[in-house]
């Protein structure tokens, strides 16, 4: 995995291998979770027909999601994180608002699980099943845990001190960039995932103005602080612009994406609504200790 140089300019040394290191042994998982995800996939289309149960576009999502997490590490993003603050907050929004929410659109539990092998899917079975985590597991319960452990990893990796952790140790920054994608991944889901899985909607629309509120604020924080609040080393050549910059690059997208996302989800709440309860449809007339007459059949027996 990538990782800022405590002098912009990467030399050969301890730190340019250990990145190495880190970035084969980032290979092995990801190829684990794709060929995975395709195994579960073409098991699900082999008993069920092709694009049942997890449609094309969402083994497109999820597609895209992995090759954002990669171009995140190993791409341009990379090249700008190694220069400036500005850069690495790029890094930490393709995580948190494209590679996250592409994942969770995969919905990658199902054909993971098919993936894996027998022993390993009978002790997920009696794991699921278990009080505490079926108690976790409710879409409710889910959703604001997500939203609330998403806006922690957020404020806890934007600290001075674990940030500049980040910055000087490889494994440090990999692990920041593992949660970023963890809380992500599971913030979304319950948002972007398969319906059998999302959290009502007035839930879903709590969560994303609660996580949206806090991610605000330490944009407002990064933007209009007087001074910067991080070592120099961890900026380009002008600290405080770039920090300015790094600072409106949350706040902003991040603003945008769970606005729309959130009237997306209250307007198709609304529309169930009208679904359910259409505008034309006649309404019963009721009287305490009386049935239920339909509104017609009061209004023949009024003309009788």
């Amino acid at each position: 995995m990538s990782t800022l140089s405590a002098d912009l300019a990467h030399q050969p040394g301890p730190e340019t291998v250990a990145e190495g290191l880190l970035t084969m042994l980032a290979v092995v998982p990801v190829c684990l979770l794709v060929a995975g995800y395709g195994r579960g996939v073409q098991e699900l289309w082999a008993r069920r027909g092709a694009g049942q149960i997890v449609p094309p576009w969402r083994v497109a999502a999820f597609g895209v999601g992995v090759l954002t997490v990669l171009a995140a590490e190993q791409g341009p993003a990379h090249e700008l994180a190694e220069s400036s603050f500005a850069g690495h907050m790029t890094q930490h929004m393709l995580f948190l608002l494209v590679a996250g929410p592409l994942l969770a659109a995969g919905g990658a539990g199902l054909p993971l699980t098919l993936a894996a092998p027998v022993p390993l899917r009978r002790l997920l079975a009696r794991w699921r099943v278990t009080p505490a985590v079926r108690r976790l597991r409710r879409p409710t319960t889910y959703a604001l845990l997500a939203g609330g452990g998403q806006s922690i990893v957020l404020w806890f990796w934007h600290l001075p001190e674990p940030y500049t952790a980040a910055v000087d140790h490889p494994v440090t920054h990999t692990a920041e960039h593992l949660c970023f994608l963890a809380a992500a991944w599971s913030f979304w889901a319950p948002v972007l995932g398969p319906p059998r899985h999302r959290a009502p909607a007035p839930v879903a629309v709590l969560a994303l103005v609660g996580t949206m509120l806090p991610a605000s604020a330490l944009g407002a924080v990064l933007t209009l602080a007087p001074a910067p609040v991080y070592p120099a080393r961890v900026f380009g050549a002008d600290p405080l612009a770039d920090q300015q910059l790094a600072g409106l690059l949350m706040w902003a997208p991040m603003d945008l994406v769970v606005l729309v996302v959130t009237l997306t989800v209250f307007l198709r709440w609304l529309r169930q609504l009208d679904r359910d309860r259409p505008a034309g449809l006649p309404r019963t007339a009721t009287r305490p200790g009386t049935a239920a007459v339909p509104a017609s059949a009061a209004t023949e027996g009024e003309r009788r």
